[in-house]
């Protein structure tokens, strides 16, 4: 009698949050982008903004429900086994965005708070998280907007990781999270 079948696959579940939180995080950084083609005040640049806000929260709520997803479902192992080297800075790219999913969207949020603005979020408006504080707003702008270049290189990173496994190193890893089978 054999044990448990051999994980080969994250669930439908993993998979599905995994690629709707890169469309939606593709999305924030279009909308951000993008503004800068529309004269300052224009409606078309203030909707950039205002979508930019509420796809950054989006990715907040989302980031949520797959740690949830994460701590109470399986990881298929990697086959072939990769090195311990490897496992390590695996998972400290995943720590460094997952705490970029989650940081990211709490300073726009923060930004937003202490400008005194509205934080838009579908139709509702969300409770400021701090007062209003003009010198505080432009700093954590600051450091959203660092943070938000720093992470065209950190999903970078985590693309390239899963190309150079899937064709140098010929194991797994991406197999593992597409949503169709190779």
């Amino acid at each position: 009698m054999s044990g448990s079948p051999k994980l080969e696959r994250y669930g439908s579940f993993s998979i599905a949050l995994h690629w709707l939180m890169l469309l939606l995080i593709a999305a924030v950084y279009a909308c951000i982008e993008l503004r800068e083609f529309y004269p300052k005040g224009s409606d078309i640049r203030e909707g950039m903004k205002a979508w930019h806000f509420m796809l950054g929260l989006a990715v907040l709520a989302l980031v949520i429900v797959r740690l949830i997803a994460r701590a109470v479902g399986s990881t298929p192992r990697i086959t072939p086994e990769p090195k311990t080297w490897q496992n390590v800075l695996a998972r400290s790219v995943h720590l460094a965005l997952y705490l970029f999913m989650i940081c990211m969207p709490i300073a726009g949020w923060l930004v937003l708070s202490a400008s005194g603005e509205p934080i838009p979020f579908f139709g509702f408006t969300l409770p400021p998280l701090m007062g209003e504080n003009r010198n505080v707003a432009h700093q954590i702008k600051e450091l959203h907007e660092t943070i938000g270049s720093v992470g065209y290189y950190l999903i970078g990173v985590h693309a390239l990781a899963a190309l150079v496994h899937h064709y140098v190193m010929k194991d797994d890893t991406l197999r593992r999270m597409l949503p169709w089978r190779i």
